[in-house]
C-alpha cells in the first residue's frame, strides 16, 4: 500500500514540529482556565464541571496529536485548517469560566469547529488506512460534537447530561469502531505526549504565581511557593524519571494492528487522569499561597492530596497499558497521599511537605526493591 507524502515526512522526521508546539500553547490557556475555575469553586459541582470540560477538550486535543502523528503539517492547507482549529480551541478556553452559564454555546460551537476540522483533515489527508478508520469514527465524533453544541444551549442538568453523554461516546468509540487503520509513529507520539505533560506541569507552576499575585512577599510566601515548585518537580520525576525511551520501546513492540488501541489506553485514558490530577493539585497549591501556617478547609486539603493521588493513579494506568511495571509503590503512594488530608486541616505548609516526603520515600523504596541504581533513580 502506498503512503502519502505527509506519512513519509513523519517517518523521516519524527520530531514534534513548531506548529504543534504553537497549537499546544492554546491548550495551556485551557488548563489555566480550568485550574482557576476549580480554585474559585472547590465544590463537588466545580469538580464535575472541570472533569467534564477537561475530558471533552482533551479528547479532541489528543485527536490532533494523532492527526499530526500521521500527517506532517507541512502543506498550506493543513496549516490553515490547524489554525482554524486553534481558533475553536481558543474560543473553548475563553468560555470556560461561564461554560455552564451563558457561554455554553461558545464552548459547544468551538468544540464543533475543532471536531469538524479534525475529522475532515484525517479523511482528506490521512492516507487510505487512516481515512477509512476515520470514516468509521466520524459518525460518533460528529454525534459527540453535536451533543456538546446542543448541550451548550440547554439549561441546568440537561447540559451536564448532554456533555457527559458526549464524553462517554468519545470514550467507548475505540472499542465499538475499529481503529487499527490509524498510523502511530512511536517516537513522535511519545514525545508529543511527554510535551503535553510538561506543559500541564508548567501550568501548575503558573498557578503558584497567580496565587501569589497581590500578596505580601514575605518568607512564608516564598517558602510555600518553593514547596509548590518542589511538588511539581517531583510530579515531573514520577513521569519522566525513566526518560521516554522505555515508553517508546514498549509502544514500538506492540503489533501495528493493536498499536492504536494500546495508544488510546496509555495516552488517552491514562493521560486524562494525569492531567486531571495536575489541574486539581494546582488548584490546591493556589489556595495554599498566602496561608502557609493556616488551616486548610476540607475541600482545599482534598484538592492537594487528591490531585497527587489522581496523578499517581494515572501514571499507574499508563505503565499498566504499556507493560512498564513497577506499579505497587505508586499505588501505595497514591493511597498514602490521601492520608495527608488531616494534616492540611491543621497547617497548610505541613501538608505540602508531607506530600513531597511521600513521593521521595516512594522513589527510595522503589529503587531499593527493584535493585536500581539509587543515585540514578533519585530526583535530587
Amino acid at each position: 500500500m502506498s503512503k502519502t507524502r505527509q506519512e513519509r515526512d513523519i517517518e523521516r522526521g519524527v520530531r514534534v514540529s513548531t506548529l504543534e508546539l504553537f497549537f499546544d500553547l492554546v491548550f495551556v490557556f485551557t488548563l489555566t482556565q480550568l485550574t482557576a475555575l476549580l480554585a474559585d469553586e472547590l465544590t463537588v459541582r466545580g469538580a464535575i464541571q472541570i472533569t467534564l470540560m477537561l475530558g471533552i477538550v482533551l479528547w479532541m486535543y489528543d485527536g490532533f496529536a494523532w492527526l499530526t502523528n500521521a500527517i506532517a503539517p507541512t502543506s498550506r492547507l493543513v496549516r490553515t485548517l490547524i489554525l482554524i482549529a486553534m481558533g475553536g480551541l481558543l474560543a473553548i478556553a475563553l468560555s470556560i469560566p461561564d461554560a455552564f452559564g451563558d457561554a455554553g454555546w461558545v464552548f459547544g460551537l468551538g468544540y464543533f469547529v475543532v471536531n469538524a476540522v479534525h475529522t475532515g483533515l484525517f479523511i482528506h489527508a490521512g492516507g487510505p488506512g487512516a481515512a477509512q478508520a476515520m470514516l468509521r469514527l466520524a459518525p460518533v465524533n460528529l454525534t459527540s460534537a453535536t451533543l456538546v453544541l446542543v448541550g451548550g444551549f440547554l439549561p441546568g442538568n440537561w447540559r451536564y447530561a448532554a456533555w457527559a453523554l458526549a464524553l462517554l461516546l468519545d470514550g467507548v468509540a475505540p472499542y465499538v469502531r475499529p481503529i487499527g487503520g490509524f498510523t502511530i509513529s512511536p517516537a513522535h507520539f511519545v514525545e508529543r505526549h511527554g510535551l503535553l505533560v510538561i506543559i500541564a506541569l508548567g501550568e501548575s507552576v503558573v498557578a503558584i504565581g497567580v496565587g501569589a499575585a497581590g500578596l505580601e512577599l514575605d518568607l512564608a510566601l516564598v517558602t510555600v511557593a518553593a514547596l509548590g515548585l518542589t511538588l511539581s518537580y517531583f510530579m515531573w520525576w514520577v513521569y519522566f524519571g525513566d526518560g521516554e525511551a522505555p515508553a517508546e520501546r514498549a509502544l514500538s513492540a506492540v503489533p501495528r494492528e493493536r498499536r492504536a488501541l494500546v495508544a488510546v489506553r496509555a495516552y488517552g485514558y491514562a493521560h486524562a487522569l494525569l492531567l486531571l490530577g495536575i489541574v486539581v493539585a494546582a488548584a490546591g497549591v493556589k489556595k495554599v499561597m498566602g496561608h502557609a501556617g493556616d488551616e486548610l478547609k476540607l475541600a482545599e486539603a482534598i484538592a492537594l492530596a487528591g490531585g497527587l493521588t489522581l496523578y499517581l493513579l494515572g501514571d499507574v494506568a499508563f505503565r499498566l497499558a504499556l507493560g512498564l511495571g513497577r506499579l505497587r509503590f505508586r499505588i501505595a503512594g497514591a493511597l498514602v497521599a490521601l492520608a495527608t488530608i488531616p494534616l492540611g486541616m491543621v497547617v497548610a505548609a505541613g501538608q505540602l511537605v508531607a506530600l513531597i516526603v511521600v513521593l521521595f520515600v516512594m522513589f527510595v523504596v522503589e529503587a531499593v526493591a527493584f535493585g536500581l541504581d539509587l543515585r540514578g533513580r533519585m530526583p535530587v
